[in-house]
């Protein structure tokens, strides 16, 4: 197969944790060309959507990683996959870039994930669609409101909607210390909505990555554990990352929603959950691949490829 992957510039990569890389690898290892393009090589002329593409040569060498070739612009529906590893901000350009490989799916192309599942599924408020395993939450830009929440409940978190890797995350306790400014700051006084939750004491187990692919639930998580006096646990925040066999619980959630967001077209997710609770549904470029493998042995990018592999037959 012709495997291209939307990622960011491949010279950024750290391929000792990558997931997009590893993905490579194994697509590679499998015997299927894999190519690779930017947001900004996505082209709509003629009502036809093409992408100045170019095949990836892999060395197997730790720097000098890849070869590219020249480059060819290539109709997106002349590849047999196309796998959307393209990292957050989720601003207009990743909003007109889904529209873009929407066309192309309609000529032809089969991307994964889904366009306008990508589009669809807020991060931050896909939680919203499965209510039972969310711990108290509310979405506003009323400070009143979140005020109140916080009168409520005492110790709160408090985050923008479209961050990623921890960014703008607070804790709030009991003394509502700096309450006002952090409201203020994150709602941009009161034009933007934001996403106020009960703190989850459990935090200092983890923030478990769940990997769900092809509807199927991977059984192992990595656990990024906050460190020091740091309340987040993602690993752009220093968290620590810890692989281990899925809970009994996180197990029964993952499994109830797999098939649902199979259904939607969201071939690869990463839930994020802090003790039982789920906190998030990532669905642009979910990571901890590399971990999940180097410490438990288990093979997630050979579980990936192979999904995709059943997907476009």
């Amino acid at each position: 197969m012709k495997i291209a992957f939307l990622a960011d510039p491949l010279s950024a990569f750290k391929i000792y944790k990558d997931s997009t890389y590893a993905m490579m690898t194994e697509a590679a290892r499998r015997g299927h060309q894999v190519y690779a393009f930017e947001q900004q090589d996505i082209v709509l002329e003629s009502g036809l959507v093409t992408a100045n593409a170019f095949k990836v040569t892999l060395t197997g060498d730790a720097e000098d990683w890849y070869r590219l070739d020249d480059g060819k612009e290539t109709y997106l529906s002349e590849f047999d996959a196309i796998i959307v590893r393209k990292d957050p901000p989720f601003d207009m350009e990743y909003i007109y870039t889904t529209y873009l490989l929407e066309l192309a799916e309609k000529q032809g192309a089969r991307v994964f994930n889904k366009p306008s599942a990508i589009r669809d599924f807020n991060e931050k408020l896909a939680i919203a669609q499965f209510p039972q395993y969310t711990a108290p939450t509310l979405v506003t830009r009323d400070a009143r409101r979140l005020r109140g929440f916080h009168t409520e409940h005492q110790d709160v978190i408090l985050k923008p909607l479209d961050g990623m890797g921890g960014a703008g995350i607070f804790r709030v306790g009991r003394d509502g210390m700096n309450l006002g400014s952090i409201i203020e700051t994150l709602t941009d006084n009161g034009r933007r909505t934001i996403m106020i939750q009960k703190f989850i004491a459990q935090i200092t187990d983890g923030d478990k990555r769940i990997l769900l692919i092809g509807g199927r639930v991977v059984p192992f998580v990595l656990a990024r554990i906050p460190q020091g006096t740091e309340v987040r646990g993602n690993l752009a925040a220093g968290g620590l990352g810890v692989a281990q066999p899925i809970s009994a619980a996180n197990l029964k959630m993952a499994e109830a929603m797999a098939p649902v967001l199979d259904a939607r077209g969201l071939l690869l997710v990463g839930l994020d959950a802090i003790g039982d609770y789920l906190t998030e549904v990532n669905v642009t470029s979910p990571t901890c691949f590399q971990e999940i493998k180097q410490q438990s042995g288990f093979d997630v990018a050979e579980m990936f490829i192979a999904a995709v592999e059943a997907a476009v037959k």
